[in-house]
């Protein structure tokens, strides 16, 4: 929805279950022809390297070509692994699937004109006075197309890819078996809770009118806060597979990087994110769970719009609850209250010897070191995301801690931690700490104005 950007490279979208099984399957031969490969030098002694023969940067660049041809489930699940994959990949490797992100081509125009037919009938390009074929954006799930209605609406239109609702349970089993295959994932550890829920949260995105209820949700919650816009949803033009929204004119927030704006401007926007993370966790219970730069705009008004609700996650009371109390225990450096709380979580577990226990709590306390330093924390000199990762690997391969986190903290997890990272990109000083204490005292008063649930026509962006 940016004011000039367009998406030109075009590639078509495999649509039916058997194609999509067979890039999956090629990209499984490919990556163990790559180990192959790496083993063979690495016995001529040409390339030394500890590491898994088939964690290449090579295979890397294979899995990401592959996952950005075939979009929907499978190039999500490689952005939610891409999240992650500092924690346990080789650094090299962790670059190139974060390229994840960002690539996404574009579906060819004979099979986007398919697709609006399919929704809209053969006659809709009479409802548009204008309608730029080349997107605006274009991600995972679906492409952003700018068109103005014949009565003059001027709109953003996203496109679902096809197949890709359907494919999601396919497209997520095949992906992780072969991902066991080549040793991304490690074989021991049992990610099948995680799994589902990425597989829940994939239904929900790939229902487009579960995500304008969500918009509208969001909208709501956000009455009275200037500085945020959420677009409007327009019905008539929304499908399960077309979402239909005012068209926000900005940038991407990613601009804000530049040396044309200021450390105040990049400052106030990080701190509005900040506050909006925990104003989901502890007023809301609804987060908006994918901090990705592209789902924000930075407006020619000076808003931040907020464009992307697929990724929206009812939270419950009671695990929010918690990670107040998680999180106050943490500012305290109580960690009596720490391990009490963590243990509710589900961080620990009973059966975790005294040492491993420890390790954890100094990882949530790491994890939550801008909340407990006084005054704004200068998140773009810090070294926290390679101390975290360091405390992580630490717990895998000293403690051999190689269970996942629980299922429900996952969506959290990412907001939280996927916001720090955008702070840090964008070289923010915040005060972490004032803005967790004013969350934690508004939540602590009652509130009967939280809008009800979005209700969804079924289980349910890019």
């Amino acid at each position: 929805m940016t004011d000039s950007r367009r998406i030109t490279e075009h590639a078509r979208v495999p649509a039916g279950r058997a194609e999509r099984l067979a890039h999956i399957g090629w990209l499984a031969g490919r990556m163990a022809l790559g180990g192959v490969a790496e083993r063979a030098r690495r016995l001529g002694g040409l390339e030394p390297n500890p590491g898994h023969a088939l964690l290449t940067g090579a295979n890397a660049r294979r899995l990401v070509d592959c996952l950005s041809s075939m979009r929907g489930a499978a190039m999500k699940l490689g952005q939610l692994l891409s999240l992650e994959s500092d924690d346990f990949l080789p650094p090299e490797v962790a670059e190139i699937l974060a390229s994840l992100r960002d690539e996404a081509s574009a579906m060819p125009p004979a099979q986007l004109r398919r697709v609006l037919r399919e929704n809209w009938g053969p006659s809709w390009e009479s409802r548009f006075n204008e309608f730029d074929f080349d997107p605006i954006a274009a991600a995972s799930i679906g492409q952003v197309h700018a068109a103005q209605t014949s009565d003059g609406r001027e709109l953003a239109l996203k496109i679902q890819y096809p197949g890709v609702a359907r494919s999601i349970e396919s497209d997520v089993d095949n992906l992780a078996t072969a991902l066991r295959v080549a040793k991304v994932l490690p074989g021991d550890v049992d990610f099948g809770p995680m799994i589902e829920e990425a597989k829940r949260q994939l239904r929900a995105e790939a229902n487009y009118r579960t995500e304008a209820a969500y918009l509208r949700r969001y909208a709501k919650l956000l009455e009275g806060e200037a500085e945020v816009l959420v677009p409007s949803v327009h019905d008539d033009f929304t499908t399960d597979s077309i979402l239909a929204m005012d068209r926000l004119l900005g940038v991407p927030l990613e601009d804000l990087c530049g040396v044309e704006y200021t450390d105040a401007q990049r400052d106030r926007a990080a701190t509005l994110l900040l506050r909006l993370v925990l104003r989901e966790f502890f007023e809301f219970h609804f987060i908006q769970s994918d901090p990705n730069f592209a789902n924000y705009l930075l407006l020619r008004d000076g808003r931040i719009g907020l464009v992307d609700l697929g990724a929206g996650h009812e939270a419950s009371a009671v695990l929010c609850e918690r990670y107040a109390r998680m999180f106050r225990a943490s500012i305290e450096a109580d960690r009596d209250a720490l391990r009490d709380v963590a243990q509710e979580i589900g961080f620990i577990t009973p059966a975790e010897d005294a040492a491993t226990a420890k390790a954890i709590l100094d990882l949530i306390l790491l994890a939550t070191e801008p909340f407990r330093h006084d005054g704004p924390y200068d998140f773009g000199k810090s070294d926290l995301p390679a101390r975290a990762r360091g405390a992580s690997m630490s717990l895998v391969f000293e403690h051999s801690l190689w269970r996942p986190p629980p299922p429900e903290t996952l969506f959290l997890q990412r907001k939280l931690g996927g916001t720090f990272l955008l702070c840090a990109r964008l070289r923010a000083r915040v005060d972490a700490r004032a803005l967790l204490e004013n969350a934690l005292t508004a939540a602590a008063k009652p509130t009967n104005s939280r809008p009800e649930p979005a209700q969804s026509s079924g289980d349910a962006n890019a």
